[in-house]
């Protein structure tokens, strides 16, 4: 009986020992580790300039003051359609004078009595010439007389008559001086005219017609008005912008400079988040050959680009897109189709080397590859996988050859 016991208990002393080894042992293997797991497929790849734009009227017109002079209140909005030569988008009338202070019309005044004062010299160096005119008519008449008699000689008939055409030139000068002195006197009489005279003849009788029309440049549409109120304004002063939204709408993107440099002109755009439902089609028409200094909204100095783009899309098909509106532009700089893909998240460099590491029968496959072009997202194989292949995503330090996988749970 005792030899039983002890056999009973040896029997249990080892399984114990079993126990404990079998649970260290399990407790030592490595576990596989859970990855995500993405699938090498053929498909189109398209390589992507992405940045920000803004659309834009190409031919903006500024209509601006003619002449200075007071501009009448602007009964036009911003939206309203305008057409080329009819439509009166805004009225002028001549300005008014300046204010005259007492020493200034007085010094006016002054000025009117020396006109006054020149004009009846004038006058009296008119009446002058003219008797002497008279004077000279009458002595070429009576030498004329006694030459045709042989009483006067030659010479003297032609004195008189040089005498005749001076006395004529003297008076047609005094004539001319009179003009002048007329406006000269005009012209001092009329800087007597003040605001006030100006206001008086407004208000007594209707003044339409001193009103300069302004007409639209073109068919198009009121971009922005800049003065809508009545003011005085100089000569050139702008009044609102005109353009024709609709045909003549382009978008403007500044790329940083090493992205501009793989851009050339015809390459497709793609511009999306624009407010509708479907993406527009564009076409580079120009890429800038300057770049200018901007800072980034962290205060990076950048070297931007500009890039001017067509838009090809129908108009029915962005009817609500106006001047100055936000949208994204995507720039194909490279696209094929049918090519071999693999997820971007799955490279990783090994040796100087593109590696992925390749899921096969549970263990992670270390695999160097060659690649083409990318979009972040998808990248073009040249070499080094099949299509179907599984590769692991986001690997981490802790996968190397070797290395038992097991994949991730979907939630």
């Amino acid at each position: 009986m005792p030899k039983r016991a002890k056999i009973s208990r040896n029997l249990f002393i080892f399984a114990a020992v079993a126990a404990v080894s079998a649970t260290i042992a399990l407790t030592l293997m490595p576990k596989p580790t859970e990855v995500d797991l993405g699938v090498v497929n053929r498909g189109d790849l398209a390589v992507t300039i992405d940045e920000e734009g803004r659309t834009r009227v190409r031919e903006t017109y500024t209509v601006s003051t003619p002449v200075a002079g007071r501009l009448l209140r602007v009964e036009m909005h911003a939206g309203d359609l305008v057409t080329q030569g009819e439509t009166v988008v805004a009225k002028m009338r001549p300005i008014n004078p300046a204010v005259l202070d007492s020493r200034t019309r007085e010094q006016a005044i002054a000025a009117v009595d020396v006109a006054r004062a020149s004009l009846r010299v004038a006058e009296a160096n008119l009446n002058a010439a003219i008797a002497s005119e008279e004077l000279a008519e009458a002595a070429f008449r009576r030498t004329r007389a006694l030459a045709e008699r042989g009483i006067e000689s030659e010479a003297t008939l032609e004195r008189a008559e040089g005498n005749l055409r001076s006395s004529r030139a003297s008076r047609e000068t005094a004539e001319a001086a009179i003009a002048m002195r007329e406006a000269e006197l005009a012209n001092a009489r009329a800087s007597l005219n003040g605001r006030e005279d100006i206001g008086q003849a407004d208000a007594g009788g209707d003044h339409d017609g001193d009103e300069i029309p302004l007409y639209a440049p073109i068919d198009g549409r009121i971009l922005q008005v800049l003065q809508e109120s009545e003011t005085t304004l100089p000569v050139g002063a702008p009044i609102m912008e005109i353009g024709d939204v609709a045909s003549d709408l382009e978008v403007v993107s500044e790329l940083i400079s090493s992205d501009a440099v793989q851009v050339s002109e015809g390459d497709p755009v793609i511009l999306r988040d624009w407010g509708g439902d479907n993406d527009l089609r564009g076409e580079v028409r120009r890429v800038h050959p300057f770049g200018e200094t901007k800072y980034s909204a962290l205060g990076v100095e950048e070297q931007r680009v500009r890039v001017e783009i067509d838009l090809l899309s129908p108009i029915e098909e962005r009817t609500a897109l106006g001047h100055g509106y936000r949208l994204e532009v995507a720039i194909v700089v490279w696209q094929a189709n049918d090519v071999l893909l693999v997820p971007a998240s799955a490279l990783f460099r090994e040796d100087g080397n593109w590696s992925v590491f390749v899921a096969k029968d549970g263990e992670a496959q270390l695999t160097q590859i060659e690649i083409g072009q990318s979009n972040g997202v998808l990248t073009q194989v040249v070499s080094g996988l099949e299509e179907g292949d599984q590769v692991i995503l986001y690997p981490s330090a802790a996968i190397e050859q070797g290395s038992k996988i097991v994949p991730r749970a979907k939630e």
